[in-house]
């Protein structure tokens, strides 16, 4: 049987929120089987949960953002992207304010956090999302277009490519591929981090955003160059990222999908606009386990092993 995972022991970090600029503690803790990923905002009086959903997802503004009534937690995607590339199902993270910790602005750091907490198979079934038809939704027309795709696959592979009239993100690559049945996350995809422009970035604080943000947890751009000293991490770092993003967004779905994603300019609106649509369309999926470990996508197995 293909087991549902959680985590061994419980782990902390400590940083600021990317846009709110505000320190925030961040508990990962193990949850039961079916739980699923709850958020919890335990700085409040009264602690509120916030499981994972695509229906949570209520504000795609510059992040993904998930909420239950009044209270919202930001910036779930690269926590999320994590806990989809090492096949986390059940966990509890406990947080001390409404953002969720950039760290390093990519999602390493919280792979690191899970690994050190060790993983645990639990004795219950995965339950997956197969995708059985393609389902495609579409933004804008001609130069504005852009799109999402999923179509069935016997196991979880992406392709995003990415379109900037930028000099520098030009002269990387604009496309990037990945597919867990052949690649590693932890070492394809994880180190990816987000970028901005120095000019949006001036704007953005002028706005009350982007106040956590610096070099030391983003790409950051003039017209003419990246001004990180260390340079970039991939060649293809702007695309890996915007691809980690997505696999963070669809993870909000609360099971691991079967199926390949493939995206062009996508964002994190349109990311959740075709989980919504998918989830519209009764006969475009169905919920499958494996009770035979060979009968499994080789990524699923691989990992399963590696626990």
């Amino acid at each position: 049987m293909l087991q549902q995972r959680t985590l061994k022991s419980l782990t902390k970090a400590v940083g600021v929120g990317l846009h709110s600029g505000q320190r925030v503690e961040l508990t990962l803790r193990p949850a039961a089987p079916d739980t699923g990923i709850v958020f919890r905002r335990i700085d409040l009086a009264v602690p509120v949960d916030i499981p994972v959903s695509a229906q949570a997802v209520t504000d795609t503004r510059l992040a993904s953002t998930i909420s239950s009534g009044g209270t919202r937690v930001l910036t779930v995607e690269h926590l999320m992207s994590a806990c989809a590339g090492l096949g986390i199902d059940n966990l509890y993270v406990d947080i001390t304010a409404e953002e969720v910790p950039i760290l390093d602005g990519s999602a390493s750091s919280f792979v690191f956090l899970l690994q050190s907490a060790g993983i645990e198979l639990q004795a219950a079934p995965k339950h997956f999302m197969r995708v059985l038809k393609p389902v495609e939704v579409r933004e804008g027309q001609g130069d504005s277009l852009k799109w999402a795709r999923l179509e069935p696959y016997h196991g979880y592979k992406l392709s995003f490519e990415i379109e900037f009239a930028h000099r520098v993100v030009n002269s990387t690559g604009q496309r990037a591929e990945f597919d867990l049945g052949s690649g590693s996350y932890v070492r394809d995809v994880a180190r990816a981090r987000t970028f901005g422009f120095t000019k949006d970035v001036e704007m953005m604080r002028a706005n009350g955003l982007s106040l956590g943000g610096g070099l030391d947890n983003a790409v950051v751009m003039d017209d003419y160059r990246v001004l990180n000293t260390e340079g970039l991490r991939y060649d293809d770092e702007f695309a890996k990222h915007k691809m980690l993003d997505a696999m963070g967004d669809l993870h909000l779905l609360g099971k691991p999908l079967l199926a390949a994603y493939s995206a062009f300019r996508s964002g994190h609106a349109l990311n959740n606009k075709l989980l919504r649509e998918l989830l519209s369309q009764p006969d475009a999926y169905e919920v499958v386990t494996f009770a035979d470990e060979k009968s499994a996508p080789k990524g699923f197995a691989t990992l399963a092993r590696a626990w």
